[in-house]
């Protein structure tokens, strides 16, 4: 009697075993093209979500490579190290905090104002903010390169 039993599931298991073997290899040449399709091109359903593989710079211009740079830093800062003159344009070579030189032009931005202009061994600098508070009247900051490094 055990041993029936045994058979019975046996052949039981073996033959819903083949019948699933068999129903996966006949599809249908409608089914194979689906498969194909489905397999090759992946597709991304965002459902209110964005896209992963979007490039999120596309189309935006990055301007100061450096985090922070000369636009945090404030006036009293900079220390002047240099100018250089290439045509009839001067460039101020200064230093922040940890030393990194930087290069700054007439009009460029700084946390607490701009530069105002560079000349042969000065550059001035107009301040028009105090910690984050706008001034009622801006100053005007000179650094001068020392007569001896000229």
């Amino acid at each position: 009697m055990k041993k029936t039993i045994v058979l019975i599931l046996a052949f039981g298991i073996l033959g819903s075993g083949g019948f699933l073997l068999r129903s996966q290899e006949k599809q249908t040449p409608a089914e194979e093209s689906l498969l194909k399709i489905v397999s090759n091109n992946p597709t991304y359903n965002p459902e209110g979500r964005r896209d992963p593989f979007k490039n999120l710079l596309q189309g935006a211009e990055i301007r100061d490579k450096t985090p922070g740079g000369i636009r945090q830093m404030a006036i009293d800062e900079i220390v002047l190290t240099g100018i250089v003159k290439s045509g009839q344009q001067l460039t101020a070579i200064v230093s922040g905090p940890q030393g990194f030189p930087y290069f700054i032009k007439t009009g460029e931005k700084l946390a607490d104002g701009y530069v105002l202009s560079i000349t042969d061994s000065q550059v001035v600098f107009r301040k028009t903010n105090e910690r984050g508070v706008p001034l009622m009247r801006s100053k005007d900051i000179i650094k001068e390169i020392n007569p001896e490094e000229r």
